[in-house]
């Protein structure tokens, strides 16, 4: 059972184009360029939300909304790029939700954050970072030839399941699955570095394009889409 407050939730299309991933990299372009911006605005919003906790005990709604809006815009450029490539629907320029877009991001609010926690969290979320480092970053080899190349376990299966595509017509879901499950965990990591929940990330690969219900136990608290 699942009650983690970030909540990742991907549904795959029913049919996808064969040949469409291999655009997709042009196509995403302007949104590479308003993410690059954004993410400088998130470290800059995250330092600050650190000391607004440390010193106040509360995160600045307005910097919690901008937050949570960069981390849902990145996924839904993620979900229809090269992270799942689950869907042809091109992604809204919004940090907005968008309720019938087929990837969405949301962080239930806490109750409570506590003032520490902005000078440890990093410490905290070491091997976190350590594990999904092992699975995003490219290892380089050299070619019989004296070419370099280089791809991670990720790029690999991304690679795997656009040839799949291309070739067969046929979606591989068990490998879509695990695709969404590696990114869930990233998110989750970055909720929670980001300290939009205090909530430590569990070691879990929760796959497939809906989160695992949670267990009931009293009023769930509203997710914040």
């Amino acid at each position: 059972m699942n009650d983690y407050p970030v909540r990742v939730d991907a549904h795959r299309d029913a049919s996808l184009s064969r040949w469409l991933w291999l655009v997709k990299w042009l196509l995403l372009i302007p949104h590479f360029i308003v993410l690059a911006v954004l993410w400088i605005g998130l470290l800059v919003v995250t330092l600050v939300a650190y000391l607004a906790i440390l010193f106040t005990g509360r995160y600045p709604p307005a910097l919690r909304t901008y937050t949570i809006g960069v981390l849902r815009w990145t996924w839904r450029v993620g979900y229809y790029g090269y992270e799942a490539l689950g869907t042809d629907r091109y992604p809204p320029f919004t940090l907005a939700d968008v309720p019938d877009y087929p990837a969405r991001f949301a962080v239930a609010e806490p109750e409570h954050i506590p003032r520490w926690l902005p000078l440890l969290a990093w410490l905290f979320a070491l091997p976190h970072l350590i594990l999904l480092g092992a699975l995003t970053s490219a290892v380089t080899w050299n070619t019989p030839e004296g070419y370099r190349t280089s791809m991670s376990v990720l790029g690999a299966a991304v690679l795997i399941l656009g040839l799949a595509l291309l070739f067969t017509g046929r979606f591989l879901d068990g490998l879509h699955d695990l695709l969404v499950g590696i990114a869930r965990w990233q998110l989750r990591v970055m909720a929670y570095l980001t300290l939009l929940t205090p909530r430590y990330p569990p070691f879990r690969l929760d796959q497939g394009g809906m989160e695992p219900p949670a267990e009931p136990s009293g009023p769930p608290a509203a997710p914040h889409y």
